[in-house]
């Protein structure tokens, strides 16, 4: 396991701010020379605290305006019945996180998709046609003045 000091953190919330951030800027950053620097990035990769980088993607701009989270209940407390919801999830391209949670309910969605007619599609055919589905609580989202998810 590596060891996480203040200059890992501060290199970990650089990167996690600008993921293409090249090194000899994020080294300036974090007060370390390049090589350093590179070597801790590189030791923080292969050690799997940084599992990746991605784009981050604005759902207005792709034509996904519409973002709801919802508390979905199951009726069937199993394995099964939870690694089929799981996977139901998994090809459900509205889908862009799904939680397991602990708590009144057994999983927190965040759904992304053009309108609310999407919406009512995603909810009813795919969603609202599961077994493994009792309830389904929505709350839309109206703003995220605070999203850090990368």
């Amino acid at each position: 396991m590596t060891k996480i000091d203040d200059i890992s953190r501060r290199i970990l919330r650089e990167l996690s701010r600008d993921g293409r951030v090249s090194n000899t800027e994020l080294a300036e950053r974090v007060g370390l020379s390049p090589s350093a620097c590179l070597r801790r990035v590189q030791e923080l990769e292969r050690s799997g605290v940084i599992r990746g980088y991605r784009a981050v993607l604005d759902p207005q701009a792709m034509g996904q305006g519409f973002v709801a989270m919802l508390g979905v209940g199951l009726s069937v407390h199993t394995k099964k019945s939870q690694e089929d919801f799981e996977k139901a999830m998994a090809r459900a391209p509205q889908v862009r996180e799904c939680h397991n949670i602990t708590g009144v309910i057994e999983y927190l969605l965040r759904v992304e998709v053009e309108d609310i007619a999407a919406f009512k599609l995603f909810h009813t055919e795919i969603l609202g046609a599961l077994p493994q589905v009792n309830s389904i609580t929505t709350y839309v989202v109206m703003g995220s003045p605070k999203d850090e998810r990368g």
